[in-house]
């Protein structure tokens, strides 16, 4: 138990460091004279969600079915946890397909509720120094991650310091078996942000904690970039990531309606234990109450 205490504040000291340097640099005051803006021109007034560039607004009801590739010629994976028993780290060929759907609802002024769910077909191709029972080419198909997050803001943006929100995530155990495409434990985030608009576009920070395997660790952690180009365009930068899991994701948001957007999306891994490239593709629907 002491070591699991032990790891849970390294990891809340070191969220804790990098939360104050995002706060001095978003929170900093107006300069004295300046022209007021539309801080939130590039994202409107919703809650922040957990799609990227998406803001909830209460009474908002978000559908978004979208397709995910995955092409990784450095994939690293343990034996142990596909269940063939070595416990030490290979690199192999991984391949995935993967089909989602993610909902989105404001249930109040500051308060959504998002559930996201997944179907997925993947291939992982063993190390030739791989010397397991795993076979040469393990294939899996059928449900993927299903996880649900509430999302919740403490503070609107103001002139005067950025807005600040918080999340919480879980993913549901529904895949004991397939190990390679699913999620067998309970695994838990809990993280918050700050989100400041400038002339040049939106920034945001996010950190956050995890736990899963009966430890804490370090939850996802992202700068992200956001910038309504048109009334029909926007675009989206972020690096996103974990421990040493980064990854440099771009999108694009073209809006067919005011309702309707297509969501061109692309990550790329900035080291070597991030997927090497995922592209995404979807159409984002949403209906007012």
């Amino acid at each position: 138990m002491a070591h699991v205490l032990d790891r849970g504040s390294t990891v809340l000291r070191q969220l804790g460091g990098a939360a104050a340097t995002a706060l001095a640099f978003l929170a900093a005051a107006p300069v004295q004279g300046q022209e007021a803006f539309d801080r939130s021109r590039d994202r409107g007034s919703g809650v922040p969600a957990s799609q990227f560039g998406t803001y909830i607004q209460r009474g908002q009801f978000f559908f978004y079915p979208y397709y995910e590739y995955y092409h990784d010629d450095n994939y690293e994976y343990k034996p142990q946890e596909l269940g063939f028993g070595l416990d030490r780290d290979f690199r192999g060929r991984y391949r995935g397909h993967e089909g989602l759907v993610w909902l989105g609802y404001g249930i109040a002024d500051g308060l959504a509720l998002e559930l996201e769910a997944a179907v997925i077909k993947a291939k992982l191709d063993k190390s030739p120094d791989d010397t397991s029972p795993q076979p040469q080419r393990l294939e899996q198909s059928g449900l993927g991650d299903v996880e649900a997050q509430l999302r919740w803001r403490w503070r609107r943006e103001t002139e005067g310091g950025p807005e600040i929100f918080s999340y919480f995530e879980t993913v549901f155990p529904f895949q004991k078996s397939k190990r390679l495409i699913g999620t067998p434990d309970w695994e838990f985030q809990l993280g918050g942000g700050l989100i400041r608009g400038f002339r040049w576009g939106t920034m945001t920070f996010r950190l956050a904690v995890g736990y899963a395997e009966g430890s804490p660790e370090p939850g996802e952690a992202a700068i992200e970039y956001l910038r309504r180009v048109s009334s029909r365009l926007r675009v989206f930068a972020a690096v996103e990531g974990a421990e040493d899991e980064f990854e440099l994701i771009t999108e694009a948001q073209v809006f067919l309606r005011p309702n309707v957007a297509l969501i061109l999306n692309n990550a790329v891994g900035l080291t070597s234990k991030a997927p090497g490239w995922a592209p995404e593709v979807g159409v984002m629907i949403w209906l007012d109450r």
